[in-house]
C-alpha cells in the first residue's frame, strides 16, 4: 500500500442517502473519496432497505472504482446502512484487503439495537452476530469506532488526519451532504 510514513491516507467514506419510514426497495449509498484532505472522487451503488447485501456492494463499488489501487481505508457512517443493512466489517477488510473503520458520534445503544433486530428484522439473529463479531465499540479519538484490520493507535490516527474543522472524518461528512442533497435536494442535518 502507498502509506505516507505509515499513515493512511487515501480514505473513502461512505454513508446512505436518507429515506421515508414506509420506503422498500433500494437505498442510494454514496462514497467520499479522499487524499488526505482533498475530495478526489465520489462513488455510489445501491443497497437493500434492511438487506443482506451491503458488504458485497461495498465490495464491488470499491474494487470496481479506478481508485482501488491507492485506498488504504474504507470508513462507514455506522456498521448498518439502509436501515438494518449491516455491514461485516471482517469479511469487507478481508475482502478489500484494507481497514474498515466504522464511526459514529455517539455511543449506540447496543442494548436498543440487539432488541431491534432479534424481535422486529427478518434475519434479525445473523446481522446481530455480525455487529458482535466487529467487536466492542470503543471511544477513539473522540469518536465511537468498530474496526477491522487496524490497531486503536491507527484508528486514532486515521481519525485525527481525516478531520476537518470538525469531529467527523471529511470523507464521511462529505458522504452524508452528498447523499442528503441527492435525496432531498438539499443537504442538512449533522453526520
Amino acid at each position: 500500500m502507498n502509506q505516507r510514513r505509515g499513515r493512511l491516507t487515501h480514505l473513502v467514506g461512505f454513508d446512505d442517502a436518507p429515506f421515508e419510514r414506509s420506503h422498500r426497495g433500494d437505498v442510494l449509498l454514496v462514497g467520499a473519496v479522499y487524499s488526505g484532505t482533498r475530495l478526489i472522487g465520489v462513488l455510489s451503488g445501491k443497497v437493500r432497505r434492511d438487506g443482506v447485501n451491503s458488504t458485497g456492494v461495498i465490495a464491488r463499488v470499491v474494487r470496481g472504482s479506478r481508485f482501488w489501487p491507492q485506498l488504504h481505508a474504507v470508513l462507514l457512517q455506522g456498521i448498518s446502512v439502509a436501515g438494518f443493512n449491516v455491514v461485516d466489517i471482517n469479511l469487507l477488510s478481508r475482502t478489500l484487503e484494507r481497514p474498515v473503520l466504522v464511526v459514529s458520534r455517539r455511543r449506540p445503544n447496543m442494548a436498543a439495537i440487539a432488541r431491534a433486530l432479534l424481535e422486529h428484522v427478518a434475519g434479525g439473529r445473523r446481522k446481530w452476530k455480525l455487529i458482535e463479531e466487529a467487536g466492542p465499540v470503543e471511544n477513539v479519538a473522540g469518536l465511537y469506532v468498530q474496526r477491522a484490520g487496524l490497531s486503536s493507535t491507527q484508528a486514532a490516527q486515521v481519525l485525527r488526519d481525516s478531520r476537518g474543522s470538525g469531529n467527523v472524518p471529511e470523507p464521511l461528512r462529505t458522504a452524508h451532504l452528498i447523499a442528503g442533497g441527492i435525496a432531498r435536494g438539499e443537504s442538512r442535518g449533522r453526520v
